[in-house]
């Protein structure tokens, strides 16, 4: 099986609530969608027209079955979408109070589904062959898919691209040291890293974008991202570094900014672009889906994106 795109780890069911600026106690009507931030990686890659997989596992209820429907419909491959027979599916809950920064609340067990990850759920010349593997930081957190994923980086050994997204999520861990050395035994293992400020204190110790790329170049990383929110984003190569602008958009949930701007990303390196030319596509496709309610519904496709930047160049 020739796979451009694997990403793994979370999934779950999203409920948007409906009133901007309102918290969860004033709600009463939410809109659903697939969620879970590397699934949704995989949901923009394949939109932009790459052959994309997630690689997860969801319960054996009508929540899985949404989750894998809506994937196929997108074009996400879900040979390895896993279902845990009496497991439930994730839920998140989002109050878009405010907006850029919406309260998120997670229902997960004390083992979801796609903690249960094992080596034998993704063959190995998958592994080794795909064009990009796509490894979630909150992968590393618990249960089996913790080492399956190092497992499996181990195995990739740096080759193609092998991008490691610091996606931060603290409740899954028991703090940030533990936090830290799985980012940094995952940074040894990957071509490039991609993270916010806060996600680079986690994992770095320091939220300077310049001094994070520096530490990341230092650690064999090939291409080190910082995502800098309203500041656009550093990338930074042994070419060179790059500071991208923003690009102004009216927010309705920043939600998923960061998961179209990584979906984005494996197309323009799968692609061959020049590291710009990628900080200013990705950036676009993060604006894209910032004005928007949804992440997974409402990721781009190239046309979009392409009107969206002649439009913001005219």
């Amino acid at each position: 099986m020739i796979v451009e795109v694997v990403s793994v780890g979370r999934v779950s069911v999203d409920l948007y609530a409906a009133e901007p600026g309102v918290g969860f106690d004033g709600q009463q009507t939410f809109t659903k969608s697939v969620g879970g931030s590397p699934t949704n990686v995989a949901v923009a890659a394949a939109r932009l027209g790459h052959r994309a997989a997630v690689v997860t596992k969801v319960g054996d209820d009508g929540f899985g079955a949404y989750v894998r429907e809506r994937l196929a419909g997108w074009g996400v491959l879900t040979d390895f979408v896993g279902v845990q027979r009496g497991g439930q599916t994730p839920l998140a809950l989002a109050a878009l109070d405010p907006p850029e920064t919406p309260t998120v609340a997670f229902y997960r067990g004390p083992a979801a589904p796609d903690t249960t990850l094992l080596p034998a759920d993704l063959p190995d010349e998958v592994v080794r062959d795909c064009g990009l593997l796509w490894i979630s930081q909150g992968a590393l957190a618990q249960g089996s898919t913790a080492t399956t994923c190092m497992t499996w980086l181990e195995q990739r050994a740096r080759t193609g691209h092998t991008v490691l997204d610091l996606d931060y999520r603290a409740a899954l861990w028991p703090d940030v040291l533990t936090a830290r050395s799985a980012a940094q035994r995952a940074i040894a293992q990957s071509t490039v890293v991609v993270g916010n400020r806060e996600e680079c204190e986690m994992a770095l110790g320091t939220s300077d974008p310049d001094a994070a790329a520096d530490a990341l170049l230092s650690a064999g990383v090939e291409l080190a991202i910082v995502k800098l929110g309203a500041d656009g984003a550093l990338l930074a190569a042994a070419g060179g570094r790059w500071r991208i602008d923003p690009m102004p958009v009216q927010v309705v949930c920043g939600l998923g900014a960061g998961d179209a701007f990584g979906g984005a990303l494996c197309h323009g390196l799968l692609n061959d672009w020049d590291v710009p030319r990628i900080g200013r596509f990705a950036n676009a496709a993060g604006a894209y889906v910032s004005g928007r309610l949804t992440c997974a519904d409402e990721m781009p496709s190239v046309a979009d994106l392409t009107d969206m930047m002649a439009g913001e160049a005219t």
